[in-house]
């Protein structure tokens, strides 16, 4: 399994280097009060990380109103990180009522709270877009994740790999890629792509094949390089999301499952 010199430590949690993926789930209530009652049902089930989908969230264009549900879900999530993404509508994310200057000022705002610990930000956005969030992210020690996500289709794995590639050359300190497959050959490109990856880049990376044809990819990327896999909390985000109770146990058997050095096998 391929290592990173670069792990990025979130109160203990490794994301990167050793070990199996960590486990996030995510938060897409469209009020506070709904996201403060998923996150209340979803920590007794231990997530490692929590992504607030706030592109789901119906106040997104009142940046007070956004902050002051950060604050609470910050306060309430107590040591878990909290990764926050908009996720735009193009790369399947919801409508939303602001525009992408308005988004990026929004992410500088939530940067500078202190409330979040990573922001995911797209690598198809505009490039002037792209440096601001990285700059503002830079600034205030929030981790960026640079991704890519394609619904229709899963590219070749020379193409996969050069997208998380770039995505570390746009200054992503995660670089992340989620792609559908259409054939089971689709899902061994993606695992093929994540394992070139994991040795060509210098930081942490994501990879996931979605859908009930990638769901494997989200129990066992992280033997491929993958240190982030995303799980059903309360609602899915993404299609081929597995509870975080089934998640777990199957990535705790694969791992059981591992000859030792030196065992029989």
């Amino acid at each position: 399994m391929p290592t990173h010199p670069k792990p990025l430590d979130f109160g203990g949690r490794l994301l990167g280097g050793h070990g199996r993926a960590l486990i996030c789930t995510p938060l897409v209530g469209r009020t506070t009060a709904a996201l403060k009652a998923e996150l209340t049902a979803i920590l007794p089930q231990a997530p490692d990380l929590v992504e607030w989908r706030v592109d789901f969230f119906d106040a997104i264009a009142n940046q007070r109103e956004v902050l002051a549900a950060a604050a609470e879900l910050r306060t309430l999530a107590g040591g878990v990180p909290i990764l926050f993404t908009r996720r735009a509508a193009h790369e399947g994310g919801e409508q939303i009522a602001i525009d992408e200057d308005a988004v990026v000022a929004l992410y500088g705002a939530l940067c500078a709270s202190g409330a979040i610990d990573v922001v995911d930000y797209e690598l198809s956005q505009l490039e002037h877009h792209r440096r601001k969030v990285r700059a503002v992210s830079q600034a205030h020690g929030v981790a960026l994740v640079v991704s890519c996500h394609d619904f229709h289709a899963t590219p070749g794995s020379a193409e996969m790999v050069a997208t998380l590639l770039r995505a570390e050359r746009e200054g992503a300190d995660i670089a992340k890629l989620a792609v559908m497959p259409r054939a089971p050959s689709d899902v061994l490109h993606l695992l093929d792509a994540t394992l070139q990856a994991g040795a060509a880049l210098r930081i942490p990376l994501i990879t996931m094949s979605m859908g009930a044809l990638g769901a494997i990819t989200r129990i066992c990327g992280w033997q491929y390089g993958s240190s982030v896999t995303f799980a059903v909390g309360q609602r899915v985000s993404a299609p081929g999301q597995i509870p975080i109770k089934e998640l777990r146990a199957a990535m705790a058997a694969l791992g059981a499952s591992r000859p030792t050095q030196n065992a029989p096998t």
